[in-house]
């Protein structure tokens, strides 16, 4: 593989000294000069009409500045994707969850804010709840939304190849369930804004998204501003993980208080509303039914799939339809049937969260992969190896696989793990077990209809040759974005990180469409890429007409210029150093450096600006809903895990996790490792921790991080990360995504080890001990 000199090393994060050192300053940091305060009024119940809402009382507390109700907000609908807008700022007929908006205060401190809120009067007329989905579609059940019979808000029916006849040829069929649990992004910054309307009326809103530019787009079309008028920053955030990744109520309601007083305005949701606002995860159910052949081929697959969505959209129609299509790899698998079901309850919405769409599917699947290869005889990895796909085939629906290095990593858990010679030879209570993975590297359509780029980078070099400024507008949430661009600029500039300085995060800076379905390295690497070869280019052009040698003679790296011939440039460096007499670091040797160049086209250009712009090329599929799961690159996983369960309590220990992850290839390998231990944490908890609990009336029953229980350091075994390189063809330097795919096989990884342990299948998450000694003692009794 060809040698780099800032890309695949290990460079410690841009921003990692202002985070130790306490000087990142996130959205609620942030303060300005008569600034107010914000504060939600939320409804207590899950379902009913609002007859009245009386504010007077309110309105009559010292330091009240304003109250905003759908009165005042319109009734203009926004959402995720335009075909399923069903939300507006605040409620105007009928609250549809406990904790749906109905009003909002701004007074001069958020003590005033809270109390004002409590003084609004609403009269509402209670309508029973809907908490479950299968009651939700019963015929007479109550309606959440008018627009959707039977509180279906998307369904999918999808068939690639011939199931039926499939299944006829099919040596041996089975069927097996799945359910996990609601669970929430658990990130530690709560949301949070800062709107500013000026009098030129230009608003900015300062805000904890992954998605500056949907935020942008939703407060134009709502607020009634032209898109020109509304920026977006984002300053540092702690972490999304996917709920962040849309517009929420407070972003709206902070820019209206800001229009209509002319103050900015604060707002923050505290942790019991970042549970209410949700778009976490979804609660899955699922289906399948899976034919092979007596060798181990697999043949045809029907999911079916019911999501208890909540009470709006989000990112719902999406969802539904990765639930299904995602399973179309990384195996062989010619015929493939899917039939989804989004369902509205009165519940807060889910949406987008790590994996999206695919998690609960990849856990059911791979288990049943398991428990088919246990009944033909084989073991799990030769029955994985024996369907598994590989570089350059194309799923039954479409997804092409441009690298896929997923025999490479199925090979490197095996061996490094020693499955050989744990696999069926570990006592009683100890067990291992493994499962893959399979995600995209970014959705290769915007959530709304557009020709848009999906990212834009532009580059400007210092006048004094010095430094690279690079303008993105990605979105670092914790990711490590910001690092990764950087690098990808210095190694394409030929310069050093250190001579890179990244802004990021702001609309004002460009197009990016976000940080979310794990797009950001390969699609706004793509447009740095190119904005800093074009800078590249500039300066050489420059530099061949004043030395009169060709440009393709001459190239830039570690900051020295390089000449395939000896050439004289004393006259150049002359006078750069006229121009910087007194200057320290003045250039010597017997080389030009970047600096000299770039001053060199300075002086001969003016100001040195380079490009770049990213968006997919042609993509697979002509079918309704091949928008959903076509993408320009595949990343894929491998993991083995072995665990120890207590035969008494049915407690799990997680001995060991080997993780290896396909991520074409690595820009900074800490980053990529640090990713695959974040989504192997995150996986754990999901397998035995996380579920938002409801009540009998919908109310959240643990709406904190006390309660709402995620791994912490002392919950994670070792984790062995191996990075395997495919060498991604559509991606920058060959690079492809890590972020979301390496979550998937961890679920199912640990839920074959412990079948392997104790002889149990554990079809419902979490997996918690109670669960699994019930389904201990249940075996015992046959």
């Amino acid at each position: 593989m060809k040698k780099y000199s800032v890309i695949n090393t290990r460079v410690p994060r841009v921003d990692a000294l202002s985070k130790v050192m306490g000087n990142a300053r996130y959205a609620d940091d942030l303060s300005m000069p008569g600034m107010l305060y914000g504060a939600l009024l939320q409804s207590p119940l899950a379902h009913a009409k609002i007859l009245n809402i009386d504010i007077s009382k309110a309105q009559k507390l010292p330091g009240v500045k304003d109250i905003i109700t759908a009165r005042e907000a319109g009734r203009i609908r926004f959402g995720v994707s335009p075909a399923r807008y069903d939300e507006t700022i605040f409620c105007h007929n009928k609250v549809r969850y406990v904790g749906d908006e109905v009003a909002a205060v701004a007074a001069i401190d958020a003590d005033t804010a809270r109390e004002a809120v409590s003084l609004i009067q609403v009269d509402y007329k209670e309508l029973p709840p809907v908490l479950d989905i299968f009651e939700a579609m019963k015929e007479g059940a109550p309606l959440i939304h008018d627009d959707y019979p039977g509180n279906i808000g998307a369904e999918v029916h999808q068939e690639f190849g011939h199931v039926r006849a499939a299944f006829k040829g099919c040596d041996y069929i089975r069927t097996d369930r799945f359910t996990n649990k609601k669970q929430d992004g658990a990130f530690l910054e709560p949301q949070a804004c800062l709107a500013v309307f000026d009098l030129n009326g230009q608003l900015t809103l300062y805000t904890s998204t992954q998605t500056p530019h949907y935020v942008q787009r939703t407060l134009s079309m709502v607020l009634n501003i032209p898109i020109g008028n509304v920026r977006v920053i984002q300053p540092y955030v702690g972490g999304g993980f996917g709920p962040k990744a849309s517009a929420n109520t407070i972003e709206l309601a902070a820019s209206l208080f800001s229009m209509r007083t002319g103050r900015p305005v604060k707002m923050t949701f505290t942790r019991e509303q970042v549970f209410m606002h949700s778009r976490g995860r979804h609660q899955f159910f699922h289906e399948l039914t899976t034919g092979v052949k007596k060798d181990g081929r697999l043949v045809a697959l029907h999911n079916t799939c019911y999501l208890d969505g909540g009470a709006y959209s989000s990112f719902g129609i999406a969802t539904v339809y990765y639930a299904g299509s995602l399973l179309g790899a990384p195996y062989k698998l010619p015929n493939m049937k899917y039939d989804g079901y989004r369902v509205y309850t009165n519940k807060p919405a889910c949406g987008a969260q790590r994996g999206h769409g695919g998690v609960a599917a990849r856990a059911a699947f791979e288990q049943q992969l398991d428990i088919i290869a246990g009944e033909l005889g084989m073991d799990p990895i030769e029955f994985r190896l024996k369907n598994i796909m590989q570089r350059g085939d194309v799923t039954c629906n479409d997804f092409n696989m441009s690298s896929l290095g997923m025999k490479e990593c199925i090979e490197a858990v095996r061996n490094d793990s020693g499955w050989k010679k744990k696999k069926k030879k570990l006592p009683k209570g100890k067990g291992i077990g493994m499962a893959c993975g399979f995600f995209v590297s970014g959705a290769g359509y915007p959530i709304y209809r557009s020709e848009t780029f999906h990212s834009t980078a532009m580059i400007k070099l210092s006048e004094d040759g010095g430094t690279a400024d690079l303008y993105t507008a990605a979105a670092e949430i914790g990711q490590g974005s910001d690092t990764i661009l950087t690098m990808i600029a210095a190694e394409a500039l030929g310069v050093g990180v250190k001579d890179v300085k990244i802004r990021s995060g702001d609309t004002d800076y460009g197009i990016d469409l976000g940080a979310y379905s794990s797009r950001q390295t390969l699609m706004a690497g793509h447009a740095v890429k190119q904005a800093a070869e074009d800078v590249k280019r500039q300066v050489l052009e420059v530099l061949s007409g004043k030395l009169g040698i060709p440009v393709n003679t001459m190239d830039i790296k570690d900051g020295m210029v390089l000449f395939r011939k000896k050439v004289n440039f004393s006259g150049l460096r002359s006078l750069y150093e006229k121009e910087h007499r007194g200057w320290p670091e003045q250039p010597g040797g017997n080389a030009l450096t970047f600096k000299e160049a770039a001053r060199i086209a300075y002086l001969e250009k003016g100001v040195v600006v380079g490009g770049g712009a990213y968006k997919p090329g042609e993509l697979g599929g002509t079918y309704k809903g091949a928008a959903v799961g076509t993408s320009p690159a595949y990343g894929c996983s491998a993991q083995v895990v072995e665990v120890t369960v207590d035969m008494e309590t049915g407690k799990v220990t997680v001995d060991n996790m080997t993780d290896a992850h396909d991520c074409g290839f690595a820009i900074n390998r800490t980053n990529v490792e640090g990713q695959m231990q974040g989504s192997l944490s995150m996986g754990l908890g999901e397998t035995f921790f996380e579920e938002v609990k409801f009540d009998n009336k919908g109310k959240i029953e643990n709406p904190t991080l006390g309660e709402y229980r995620i791994p912490t350091s002392l919950d994670m075994p070792n984790v062995r990360t191996i990075i395997v390189e495919s060498d991604e063809p559509n991606g920058p330097f060959g690079a492809k995504e890590v972020g979301e795919g390496a979550i998937m096989p961890t679920i199912p990884a640990i839920l074959n080890a412990i079948y392997d342990a104790v002889g149990v299948r554990i079809t419902e998450l979490p997996a918690t001990s109670e669960r699994l000694l019930m389904a201990i003692k249940e075996k015992n009794k046959k």
